[in-house]
């Protein structure tokens, strides 16, 4: 199983580049994010092995705690988890104007980009939690703060998490009927739940859920951007 998790980040590797070249008006939007995403591969030493502890690449994950996976699996879920919403209802992006961005809401843009951040190191400096815990209740309130500023993007914030499950619930199971025991053996489930879904440790979808949340309006947030109908834009 020493290959497994190599293995299992370029598969989403290689479904974000297949997005990547059929979705070329996303392709700035996919790239600027998953940039943006991949260093947080660099925080895996806080869930090794707290929360798992994967065979990687030269043993890394073992010696060091990083590892080469995670910053390709960053990479990949940060530019998926952007576009996933507008692949599937064909939506495309316009500039929000000056007077919009001047409306009171908006003054705390800023601020609340940085919540999740906030939040993160307050769970994991005073709290006894697990960090995979700490890490979805920052991106859940992540996602409820984004309304406060974007509540045009509420839409796509609650679908977008529940878009980015189904995709990762498909793609976590896509490994477990060739390594049944893979979960068992790597997951330190005594730290966790104990709650499988079909398999796949609830943490998992409860982050990719949250992360889905986030993630999908975070590019609209961040570079002032708001959502249109590609049939109104053909249409105009």
């Amino acid at each position: 199983m020493q290959y497994v998790w190599f293995i299992w980040s370029l598969i989403i590797l290689a479904l974000w580049a297949g997005i990547f070249l059929y979705k070329k008006q996303s392709r700035k939007e996919m790239l600027k994010m998953s940039l943006i995403t991949m260093p947080f591969g660099l925080t895996e030493p806080l869930f090794v092995p707290e929360y798992w502890m994967p065979p990687s690449l030269f043993d890394l994950a073992e010696k060091t705690g990083f590892d080469i996976e995670s910053l390709i699996f960053s990479f990949a879920i940060g530019g998926i988890g952007v576009v996933l919403y507008n692949l599937i209802f064909k939506q495309s992006l316009v500039k929000v104007n000056q007077t919009e961005r001047n409306q009171r809401r908006h003054r705390l843009h800023k601020y609340i980009l940085f919540i999740p951040a906030v939040v993160f190191l307050f769970l994991a400096l005073f709290t006894t939690l697990n960090h995979i815990y700490c890490g979805i209740i920052a991106l859940f309130i992540g996602g409820l703060s984004t309304l406060y500023c974007r509540p045009d993007l509420k839409r796509k914030i609650w679908v977008g998490g529940i878009l980015f499950t189904v995709l990762y619930f498909i793609y976590f199971g896509s490994i477990l009927p060739f390594y049944p025991r893979y979960v068992e053996l790597y997951w330190n489930l005594d730290n966790l739940t104990h709650i499988l879904v079909l398999g796949i440790p609830i943490e998992e979808l409860l982050f990719a859920f949250t992360f889905g949340m986030y993630w999908s309006g975070l590019y609209e947030h961040l570079y002032w951007h708001k959502l249109i109908s590609l049939h109104k834009t053909t249409h105009n």
